[in-house]
């Protein structure tokens, strides 16, 4: 083979060797591009945008300050209206409080911030004050919070979390274990409980990540409406930030880590299409229950030259999402609660080698799922499966 110099040999593994092209803006330009995208990135979380008013956000003001300079500022819009498919600079700025947004400019509000500036108010590199990377988080963070009008609702949610919590029926982890937000989730931040009460439907943030609304409502009866990253840097943050557990989550979800634990993982139920006799007869009833903490396409993709999976294409016919689960504990729950059922097949392999595959089961769709069901629930304990019936029972042990 040839000799490839570096860039040969790069272009061969598919690196783009294409320099980067240096940005063709100036500095100030820069700057003008910097502050008009946190107004996009409110106007994209929001829906609206920023207004000025004493009962907004101090962000929010900044924005609308700088909007409205942006606006006045014709020279600045070349540069920004490719930038700008909703028109912000084109519509007319909003007039409903101009007194306060002329009594508090721009200037006024950074020093309520303690970000002190001692450049001409005039000079547009200045209007928007580039702040840290620190300070754009914050931004991002701080909502406000306000009075949960309908609290009434909510109180026994919380009195209920926390009789839970000391009876045992829920338990606290260290938020980042399992990092993911969803409806109806308990956290501990700050000393206090929170409730994710609504969440809008995911939406891609700036940067690229996934994101979403959330109403939080907290224990002292305020709420406030920010984003799911928001909460996750908070906990993350808060070195006290726990999680809540589901009630009946059981010896499956516990705060000590063990080798086989995985924040997240699937219970996966298959089907086979193998052409055995015995399979085919009864494919309708015979079920493999796995567990993975990765994706079960990627898990059964090699099924045809597998054993495990009878050396034949399989179909997903039911999986569920779980977190903080321990993959030997929840195995050993079905293969204990379904070992009546397992059947017994021994088969060669590629290599004509006897395999005898493992966690295929003689048991309807419906009853694992009620296993399932139950193992969350923590209503599993003592449940037998009586084959002859195909249903669960209470062990009468």
């Amino acid at each position: 083979m040839s000799e490839m110099d570096d860039e040969g040999l790069l272009a061969a593994l598919g690196v783009d060797v294409t320099p980067v092209k240096a940005s063709s803006h100036t500095p100030e330009e820069q700057r003008i591009i910097a502050g008009f995208e946190d107004i996009l990135r409110f106007v994209e979380a929001h829906g609206r945008p920023p207004q000025h008013g004493e009962d907004r956000d101090i962000f929010e003001r900044i924005y609308a300050v700088r909007l409205d300079r942006l606006r006045a500022l014709k020279s600045t819009h070349p540069l920004l209206s490719p930038m700008d498919p909703l028109g912000l600079l084109s519509s007319a700025p909003s007039h409903t409080t101009s007194e306060a947004a002329d009594a508090l400019d721009d200037q006024a509000l950074l020093s309520q911030l303690g970000v002190a500036s001692d450049a001409d108010e005039s000079d547009i590199t200045h209007l928007r004050h580039v702040r840290s990377y620190e300070e754009r988080k914050a931004a991002e963070e701080i909502a406000n919070r306000i009075k949960c009008e309908d609290f009434a609702h909510f109180q026994p949610l919380f009195e209920k979390a926390e009789i839970d919590l000391n009876s045992g029926e829920r338990k606290t982890l260290r938020f980042g274990r399992d990092a993911s937000v969803a409806e109806d989730n308990f956290f501990i931040l700050g000393g206090q409980m929170v409730y994710v009460a609504e969440m809008s439907e995911p939406f891609a943030a700036p940067n690229g990540d996934t994101d979403a609304r959330l109403r939080v409502i907290y224990s002292n009866g305020t709420e406030s409406n920010l984003l799911m990253r928001s909460l996750q840097r908070a906990l993350y943050k808060d070195e006290t930030g726990r999680r809540l557990t589901d009630p009946g989550a059981g010896p499956l979800f516990s705060e000590e880590s063990e080798p086989d634990d995985i924040e997240s993982g699937t219970i996966y139920v298959l089907r086979s299409q193998s052409d055995i006799p015995f399979v085919a007869e009864h494919r309708e009833l015979i079920h493999k229950i796995g567990v993975t903490g990765g994706k079960v396409e990627k898990r059964i993709a090699n099924a045809v030259n597998d054993a495990t999976y009878l050396l034949a294409e399989v179909e997903v016919v039911a999986s569920y999402r779980l977190s903080n689960i321990n993959r030997t504990k929840l195995e050993n729950i079905f293969h204990r609660l379904f070992s009546s059922a397992q059947i017994d097949l021994t088969i060669s392999d590629r290599f004509g080698k006897e395999v005898r595959p493992r966690e295929w089961f003689l048991v309807p769709l419906p009853v694992i799922d009620e296993a399932v069901r139950r193992i969350v629930d923590g209503s599993i304990v003592d449940m037998v499966y009586d084959a002859k019936t195909a249903t669960l029972e209470r062990s009468r042990k």
